[in-house]
């Protein structure tokens, strides 16, 4: 059973940084049951030129991650692959392909490489990473915690901070562990994007290693403050536009969803909630996302039945 708990105040600090301005985009996120129609499998958004966020549909999977592709004069970076290998029904590398074309016709460069990363290594982000796999010019990083720190030089002596510098334009890698042992976020300068994967984002944060889900949420709050972060952005969305309410664990359609952007505040709050949790394991539910502290077998089992019984519910509704 969750428990139900108010926002955890933010700092000041935090409100210097903050970004309260929306997308102001309506993401895919599931077909009308019934309808007859479907979603197209990807949805790609523009940020600016050089910057763009995708979505994969979710009538290809519940999951329906969010994707990002950096372009810079000599490099892109594509962070996670998505939750689906089968290039025709899931076409990610066409997508990518399609953008990287029309950026090399305004910024022709001769050596131009793809780095293929991820937020970390679970399923539904990096079953794409078949479609890339031995392209030429592409280099897949690899999905092991020693790899990883390996590939972006992140070390005690780095500050656990690494980086890649894209051609005029430097991301910063930093290894946040707690979801996942190789987690890692990535910082953006030039648009200001913090894309924080499966440790923060406006649904339930899962975290079987709690004491170091802590300690890179106190160490993320200190990198970003040290940072004019705009915008915290995770890899799904699980939380409605109803504070303190989420949709069912395995969802199809999620009409009246929470943003995907969060902000500075947000990241304080998730920070701060955590703390507050050190000693109550189990799952606890917020204004705008949920901290699953330790296993919560029991709460997780609840969840799909009450996922599955809603998707059956409105499949023959």
């Amino acid at each position: 059973m969750l428990t139900s708990l108010r926002s955890v105040p933010v700092s000041s600090k935090a409100n210097d940084l903050v970004s309260t301005a929306s997308f102001g985009i309506k993401w895919i996120h599931g077909s009308v049951p019934r309808s007859g129609k479907r979603d197209p499998p990807l949805q790609l958004w523009h940020f600016d030129s050089s910057t763009m966020i995708l979505r994969e549909s979710k009538d290809i999977s519940f999951e329906a991650p969010f994707i990002y592709l950096f372009l810079g004069r000599k490099k892109a970076m594509l962070i996670d692959t998505g939750a689906t290998q089968n290039r025709r029904k899931f076409p990610l590398r066409d997508y990518v392909e399609k953008e990287l074309e029309k950026w090399l016709n305004s910024n022709p460069y001769r050596d131009y490489s793809v780095i293929v990363a991820h937020t970390h290594s679970h399923g539904d982000h990096v079953a794409g990473d078949l479609q890339f796999e031995g392209k030429p010019g592409t280099v897949v990083v690899g999905k092991q915690v020693g790899q990883v720190l390996s590939f972006f030089g992140i070390s005690g002596a780095s500050g656990n901070v690494g980086q890649v510098d894209l051609g005029g334009r430097i991301i910063e890698v930093t290894h946040v562990p707690g979801h996942h042992p190789a987690s890692v976020a990535f910082y953006d300068s030039q648009t200001g994007f913090l894309v924080t994967g499966d440790t923060v984002y406006p649904g339930r944060l899962y975290a079987r290693d709690y004491p170091a889900f802590v300690d890179s949420l106190n160490r993320l709050v200190d990198f970003a403050k040290s940072r004019k972060v705009s915008y915290v952005l995770g890899a799904h969305v699980e939380m409605t536009d109803t504070p303190r309410k989420e949709y069912p664990i395995g969802a199809r359609y999620q009409p009246n969803e929470h943003r995907l952007e969060m902000s500075m505040n947000d990241l304080v709050n998730v920070r701060n909630a955590a703390t507050s949790l050190v000693n109550r394991p189990g799952p606890h539910m917020f204004d705008d996302f949920a901290i699953y502290h330790g296993s919560c077998y029991r709460a997780l089992l609840s969840g799909l039945f009450r996922g599955m019984a809603t998707n059956l519910v409105t499949r023959f509704r």
